[in-house]
């Protein structure tokens, strides 16, 4: 198994990669042998997640991209700046994503709506597009993990965006996995539940949520780590999944299969 989990000579690009869920994805493919090129629109942040990388794990390389992929453009030219850097892609963590507040349908604006498809969905369409291209033209294998959410797996009153933008990505997963798999490109998805980043408290702040009011309805009674699902992530795109492909991983702590109140 520990073959299988060996991430040596292959390099992933995390996008969102320089903090809290894409952070701790990096950390865990640098600890398992690979190589990242990190990815994130906050030009700062991603300078001081690549020192911190670097000193943690001074034998691997690392490479730092800005761009922003809910921009038209920016999937590209960050897909293209990140093959410029590091010369082969073999795995694509699209993590990069933005939540939203909850609002009733009839009082959501256009404007806000469309932004969080443009960065959920498009982003990540237009990221693993470039990916495959990419990937499928040398003939190589490689393996993409999308983040969704298991909000995309559930209907939420006024999560009329995020939910959606997340179902989309869902099914986005399974309908490049039907198509690539058998050019050697598998592609999954892991649906998070309620995990420890600046995400999900702002979220809980915006709605008036209490952390224990959250934790006392999750089976494992906390929240998750994002190394919990950074190890899930890792499992996706190594050799141990390698006849697994297509499917949505819900990391929640048993959020999904609880059916209580």
């Amino acid at each position: 198994m520990s073959e299988l989990m060996d991430f040596s000579g292959r390099t992933a690009l995390v996008t969102g990669g320089a903090g809290g869920i894409g952070m701790a994805i990096c950390r865990t493919l640098a600890g398992l042998g690979g190589d990242v090129v990190l990815a994130d629109r906050d030009g700062a942040r991603l300078d001081a997640a690549l020192t911190e990388l670097k000193a943690q794990f001074p034998q691997r390389a690392f490479y730092a991209v800005a761009g922003d992929i809910g921009e038209k453009t920016g999937p590209d030219a960050m897909v293209e700046a990140a093959l410029a850097l590091a010369g082969e892609i073999d795995v694509l963590v699209n993590n990069a994503g933005v939540g939203e507040p909850i609002v009733r349908t009839i009082d959501q604006d256009i404007d806000a709506w469309q932004q969080v498809m443009d960065i959920n969905l498009r982003g990540t369409f237009l990221v693993s597009r470039a990916i495959g291209r990419h990937i499928l033209a040398r003939r190589g294998r490689g393996a993409i993990v999308n983040i969704a959410s298991i909000a995309g797996m559930m209907g939420i009153p006024g999560s009329n965006a995020y939910a959606v933008s997340k179902a989309a990505v869902v099914h986005l997963t399974r309908c490049l996995a039907s198509e690539w798999a058998g050019r050697g490109l598998r592609v999954n998805a892991i649906s998070p539940g309620y995990i420890e980043t600046a995400l999900a408290f702002g979220m809980f702040e915006k709605v008036g949520v209490e952390r224990a009011q959250i934790e006392r309805k999750l089976p494992m009674r906390r929240m998750g780590h994002p190394e919990e699902i950074a190890s899930a992530v890792a499992f996706l795109a190594s050799g141990a999944a390698s006849y697994v492909n297509g499917v949505i991983l819900p990391v929640d702590g048993g959020w999904m299969g609880f059916g209580g109140p």
